[in-house]
């Protein structure tokens, strides 16, 4: 072997011994890389349970909260039991939804006050809400309480402010006395005919016929969504979509 091809053996061997040195250190980086990601999901675990270990055990009704945000938010708009927005909107968003539902109270926080503010008040769409009760039996006196505000025009402010001070799922918060002040709160009246209509069997009937409807259009989880408008055949099933901007989408292409 002549003394060039010797040097370029002994370079080309450098370069191999460099390059599986590179490869060692970027597999020792990813294995650092892997282990900080692991870490910080088991962090973000342990900071949930120790939120949720913190949480309240259920509604407070001597300190409501969101009040006068509700009130904002739907101040001006119409409402006919448990349907929020002008009657003579040409396409309605019916959701199905379970007041107990902790899912449910993201949406009305992060997803609902847009379509209100954009297509509900600018008279595009109505918003119809429907019990789907699935979470146990204290989802059917609270959709009975809804309803039966509804009909003193405050059907959607009580289901707003419920979702704001919602307890724990299964704690047992849903209490005459839980009910009562969320129905004040909400700005119903006459809590004497308030209390005879959500304990009427109409209105229990009701309740339990949303659930059903929600069924039959296939639902099985909340909150879930469907769409009635000219460009629709008949009540469209949605689901649950993942924005506001996607349901918004949804109305304009059914309207």
């Amino acid at each position: 072997m002549s003394g060039r091809q010797d040097r370029e053996a002994r370079r080309e061997e450098r370069l191999r011994e460099d390059e599986q040195a590179g490869a060692s250190e970027r597999r020792q980086q990813m294995i650092k890389i892997a282990s900080a990601v692991a870490f910080l999901a088991v962090a973000a675990v342990v900071v949930l349970i120790v939120i949720s270990q913190n949480q309240s055990s259920g509604g407070d009704s001597s300190d409501l909260e969101g009040i006068s945000e509700v009130k904002q938010e739907l101040s001006g708009i119409p409402q006919n039991g448990m349907v929020l927005g002008d009657p003579k909107a040409k396409v309605t968003v019916l959701e199905f939804a379970d007041l107990q539902c902790p899912v449910c109270k993201g949406y009305s926080e992060e997803v609902i006050p847009q379509v209100i503010e954009n297509q509900v008040r600018g008279g595009e769409a109505k918003l119809s809400f429907r019990n789907f009760t699935i979470i146990d039996e204290q989802s059917i006196p609270a959709g009975a309480a809804a309803i039966a505000a509804g009909k003193q025009g405050r059907g959607w402010n009580f289901v707003e402010l419920f979702f704001r001070n919602q307890g724990l799922e299964r704690s047992g918060y849903v209490t005459d006395e839980f009910l009562t002040a969320i129905a004040k709160g909400a700005g119903v009246t006459d809590i004497a005919r308030w209390n005879r209509d959500r304990g009427s069997k109409a209105v229990l009937s009701e309740v339990s016929a949303s659930t059903a409807e929600a069924e039959k259009l296939g639902f099985t989880g909340t909150p879930s969504f469907a769409l009635d408008g000219p460009a629709t055949d008949g009540t469209a099933a949605m689901g649950t979509p993942d924005s506001a901007a996607v349901l918004e989408e949804g109305i304009e292409a059914a309207g």
